[in-house]
């Protein structure tokens, strides 16, 4: 079963990354201690933080729910770590909308051209959609170089 994350505001970078490997993450800006570990328990989600608290917590000392904690201030150093700990793997990588979160589906062109800037209209043939936040993909310059910083990080962490 494919993991399912929680990130704490201390981390809240990584929420993006851990979207674009295609893992299902939870971002709340304003949750406090108790809802993180509320709802990462009720979801069955891995909370992870730099908080070496949460470890203290009695659900984690009862193996109900795990944290990561994170240990560096680098997000590069972070992405390794989550990568390493947990044998993270970008299997369905760009599947989930980066903003909200939602799973992404195939659009067709024509349906979303008025919501396109024109060179990308005339320069891509594939689009996906996120049905939540309606905010449109294509595997652009953008898409290129969060490929490329991905397939760096597995490459360390080989």
């Amino acid at each position: 079963m494919e993991p399912k994350f929680f990130v704490d505001a201390n981390v809240g970078r990584l929420a993006k990354w851990l979207r674009v490997l295609g893992y299902d993450t939870v971002f709340p800006r304003d949750a406090d201690d108790n809802d993180l570990v509320r709802i990462a328990l009720r979801e069955g989600r891995v909370l992870v933080t730099r908080d070496a608290g949460f470890s203290l917590r009695r659900a984690v000392r009862l193996g109900q729910m795990r944290v990561v904690q994170i240990k560096d201030q680098d997000l590069n150093n972070q992405l390794r770590q989550l990568v390493r700990e947990l044998g993270l793997e970008p299997k369905n990588g760009f599947s989930r909308c980066l903003v909200c979160n939602e799973a992404l589906h195939s659009v067709a062109k024509e349906k979303v051209s008025d919501r396109l800037p024109t060179y990308v209209y005339q320069n891509h043939m594939v689009f996906v959609e996120c049905s939540l936040c309606r905010r449109i993909y294509w595997r652009g310059t953008h898409w290129a170089a969060m490929r490329s910083q991905i397939e760096q990080e597995y490459r360390e962490v080989s």
